[in-house]
């Protein structure tokens, strides 16, 4: 979660607790929510300039400590909490069995999850029947390459590289996640255990070669681990850009300004990053990564005829 997005549901939670607990103090509040002084007197400072739409005197919070106690007036939409509309909480009890079917919840969703049904009516054992579109001819054939044995002779467009090649591939499992259907196996080329995501697959064709599925094969890896073998760079980042850190896997040089050491097995990762970025990001090392933006940069103008001086 962003710093933005933690700031903005942390004071969302404060902000009825104290109209519902007047006379709450300093250090109750920051005990409450894990505040330290210094913070919560920020996050006062905040609401108490967030209000109404008109936004004049009469539409604002009022938000402040007096002789410490915390002081939150003129909100009342925010003493009830919002009700959910029978189709936002069938939807919610819906995403949230998706997740406990994983085994990945934590168990406090399970709890929330029996409240929620009860007020809806629902008992926790009818069945929810969801309507959904069925998946692709493509993970279907991989599902049953998998399950056969069957070695997969692979045509891929990588993500990094743009590069197509062909290769052949022990299919280990097909699965669906954050909206995308990946497959993992063994790639013979690469000798190693590789993840595709299948909407990159050009041709899959299964061929007659047999391979011992693995009964078990290791769960597959998503998000990127550096290695010592990468390509690094030291990235400067203007505020509107430091959401950087959040989606990427990076290091934390400096807060002040916001220096960051970006890691990709290929220059063109941080190259295609630095480009999006414009103004917002500097390159301070990385000889690689610079040679790579250079690259990228004429290609890009090239497209629409502009010559740049180097």
């Amino acid at each position: 979660m962003s710093k933005t997005m933690h700031r903005l549901t942390r004071i969302l939670s404060m902000v009825p607790w104290v109209i519902a607990n007047p006379g709450a103090t300093v250090q109750e509040v920051c005990d409450r929510f894990g505040y330290s002084r210094s913070t919560l007197i920020k996050d006062l400072d905040l609401v108490f300039v967030c209000g109404l739409p008109g936004y004049g005197p009469g539409d604002l919070m009022i938000a402040y400590v007096d002789e410490e106690e915390v002081v939150i007036d003129m909100a009342d939409y925010f003493s009830h909490s919002l009700r959910l509309s029978a189709s936002e909480a069938l939807a919610l009890v819906a995403a949230a069995e998706t997740l406990i079917a994983t085994e990945q919840a934590p168990p406090a969703l399970q709890s929330a999850v029996d409240k929620l049904t009860t007020a809806l009516g629902i008992s926790a054992d009818e069945t929810l029947a969801i309507e959904i579109e069925g998946e692709p001819a493509l993970v279907t054939m991989l599902r049953d390459a998998a399950a056969d044995g069957r070695v997969i002779d692979l045509t891929y467009t990588s993500l990094n590289k743009g590069e197509t090649t062909r290769r052949p591939v022990e299919p280990w499992s097909v699965f669906l996640t954050m909206g995308n259907w990946y497959l993992s196996g063994f790639c013979r080329s690469a000798g190693a255990e590789r993840v595709f995501r299948v909407d990159r697959i050009r041709s899959a064709v299964p061929t007659e070669e047999r391979f011992i599925p693995n009964p078990e094969p290791p769960p597959p890896v998503l998000r990127y681990t550096p290695s010592e073998d990468d390509v690094r760079a030291t990235i400067r980042l203007e505020p509107r850009a430091a959401w950087v850190a959040d989606y990427y896997p990076v290091d934390i040089v400096s807060t002040d300004p916001f220096v960051i050491r970006f890691s990709a097995s290929d220059p063109s990762v941080a190259a295609r990053l630095l480009v999006r970025l414009g103004k917002d990001a500097e390159l301070l090392e990385g000889v690689e990564t610079a040679a790579a933006t250079a690259s990228l940069r004429r290609r890009v103008l090239a497209r629409y005829e502009v010559t740049i001086s180097e």
